[in-house]
């Protein structure tokens, strides 16, 4: 039986695995490219959730402008859910966010994705709008959400 899965910073070598989960969670998922880019960049932090054996079972990044981030990013490999790793995961991308002076946080969610929603409420945040058509593939409106500092 595998340990508790550890929240760390994402790093290139993770990728493989990060991409594998990202394009069974997403209809349009971010590429290769696209994580290198953030995971380079000062204004993105991502981390990942790894057992001591190596293997990642979910991630997620934020993208930082001043005081306020947006999370851009937050899955969990399939047999993982409902395991409490997006809330530890989304805890400890908090806990950096603060302190690198990061006050308020937003994200926007599928409106059919309940689960998220609800772990989302659980962690503070609180719905202020809806982006309509913002998904695509298929095309469904968002949830904004935001946590204030």
């Amino acid at each position: 039986m595998q340990n508790e899965a550890a929240v760390l910073l994402m790093t290139e070598q993770d990728l493989e695995q990060v991409l594998r989960i990202e394009e069974r969670s997403f209809t349009v998922p971010w590429t290769e490219k696209d994580f290198l880019d953030a995971i380079k960049n000062d204004y993105y932090c991502f981390v990942v959730s790894k057992f001591s054996d190596g293997e990642i079972v979910g991630y997620c990044g934020l993208y930082q402008s001043d005081t306020d981030a947006y999370i851009t990013n937050v899955a969990v490999a399939e047999k993982y859910r409902r395991k409490r790793i997006a809330e530890k995961m989304l805890n400890k991308l908090i806990e950096i966010g603060n302190l690198h002076g990061i006050i308020n946080f937003t994200l926007e969610v599928r409106v059919s994705n309940k689960p998220a929603i609800n772990l989302y409420k659980k962690l503070g945040f609180n719905s202020v709008g809806i982006r309509k058509n913002f998904y695509r593939e298929p095309e469904e409106d968002a949830n904004i959400m935001w946590l204030y500092g």
